[in-house]
């Protein structure tokens, strides 16, 4: 068990929780275990980094922790729901309704407009037609987008393209977004724009944020920066004493 990552009373009030979560995988007989016995509590609103690593195995922690995987042993919880006990049809209603993803490249559809691609977790959830449209709209303007609502991801730019990623990750207002390098694959100005988007977003909506990164620069923002090495998450020290970078 990880000790040193701080916990809550009461799991069943947080956005995201997870316990003993292990993961391994078998290759040629051999047993790897990528994660070990992590546990992790994630409180309303916080904006939390991932840091380690290249093959540390991040990207698998977010996907057991988006319900995007099932871990070898440990459950995982979201707003008090054990993501273990419910169906694959539940499990994907709660990624939609709770949940947003950004990834490090978009994953929009290409042939779809940015206002059709934002709009989509919203007709996932089967929202009123004429309510969905202006909320995608609205959003997209706010990531300054007016001018390209109507445009398809192959007009976009790389930032304008993950400015469409952001907005449709919180377009329901989700109670978490997990996002993996999101500024990964952008240059420098255009990956502090889109940091800076998220957190702004984040802020309006009350959103919890966990970003899994390589940018000392990015964990640097975030009121909590944790570690996975060897399997174990642990939570970072700063040189001044302080837990994580916040």
């Amino acid at each position: 068990m990880n000790s040193d990552i701080p916990k809550l009373e009461d799991p069943a009030k947080l956005p995201l929780y997870c316990q003993g979560l292990t993961r391994f995988f078998t290759e040629g007989g051999r047993r790897l275990e990528v994660l070990r016995g992590v546990e992790l509590s994630v409180s309303p609103g916080e904006t939390l980094a991932i840091i380690g690593a290249s093959g540390s195995g991040k990207t698998t922690l977010l996907q057991l922790l988006g319900g995007l995987d099932k871990p070898s042993a440990g459950r995982v919880q979201i707003l008090g729901q054990d993501l273990g006990s419910l169906s694959n049809a539940e499990c994907g209603q709660i990624r939609n309704q709770s949940l947003g993803f950004v990834y490090q490249f978009h994953h929009l559809l290409p042939e779809f407009t940015a206002v059709e691609n934002v709009a989509m977790p919203l007709l996932l959830r089967r929202d009123s037609i004429s309510d969905v449209q202006g909320r995608a709209e609205t959003l997209l303007e706010r990531v300054g987008l007016a001018d390209r609502l109507r445009h398809r991801p192959g007009e976009l730019s790389g930032g304008e393209r993950q400015r469409v990623a952001v907005a449709r990750a919180l377009v329901t207002e989700p109670a978490v977004v997990l996002a993996d390098e999101p500024t990964g694959n952008l240059d420098h100005r255009s990956g502090l724009q889109t940091l800076e988007l998220m957190l702004e977003l984040k802020e309006e909506t009350g959103t919890s944020l966990v970003i899994v990164t390589h940018s000392g620069e990015i964990a640097e923002r975030m009121s909590r920066v944790l570690e996975l090495e060897g399997g174990i998450l642990r939570e970072v020290i700063t040189p001044d004493g302080v837990r994580g970078a916040g």
